[in-house]
């Protein structure tokens, strides 16, 4: 498994009017995560683009647990739990407070496409090998799936507090 941090000051401009983080900015928060950690482990987004390969989102889901506000220092863990696989890579994400609470959690599954057709194609091989490190065989042994729904959801009064 391979994790990632990256800290992200929230700004006025990404809140609502209930001072809360507006929901939208979350997927823009998952993406510098992930950009982050290609970044930390030698991968260029810029590099695959040149090299005539995209990397759009093919599926993206969010949970909020409780709300993150103006000012507030975020914890984004990005989580490779599974490698990637064929065309398709999972990326799972998880929003703590400085208090450590767990405020959101989410996914992307990333595939990546040729830029001339738009079709999907296999995942470049030095993206392969630096990823390889992180898993165990056991791990590489079972399909690439999103996480399944959580069985115990927040207590509606999470957002009162």
């Amino acid at each position: 498994m391979y994790q990632s941090d990256t800290h992200i000051r929230v700004r006025y401009a990404e809140t609502d009017q209930m001072g809360y983080v507006y929901h939208g900015n979350y997927a823009a928060y998952f993406e510098v995560c992930r950009t982050e950690a290609f970044r930390q482990l030698g991968i260029s987004y810029k590099d695959l683009e040149a090299d005539g390969v995209g990397m759009p989102v093919g599926e993206i889901r969010t949970r909020f647990r409780r709300p993150a506000r103006y000012d507030d220092l975020l914890t984004v863990r990005l989580l490779l739990k599974q490698p990637a696989e064929g065309s398709r890579i999972l990326f799972e994400y998880e929003i703590y407070n400085e208090a450590q609470e767990l405020l959101t959690e989410g996914h992307t599954l990333m595939v990546f496409v040729s830029m001339a057709t738009g079709r999907p194609v296999a995942i470049p091989a030095h993206i392969q090998t630096k990823l390889a490190p992180y898993f165990t065989d056991d791990e590489t042994a079972g399909p690439l799936t999103p996480p399944k729904a959580p069985v115990n959801p927040p207590a509606p009064a999470a957002f009162l507090k």
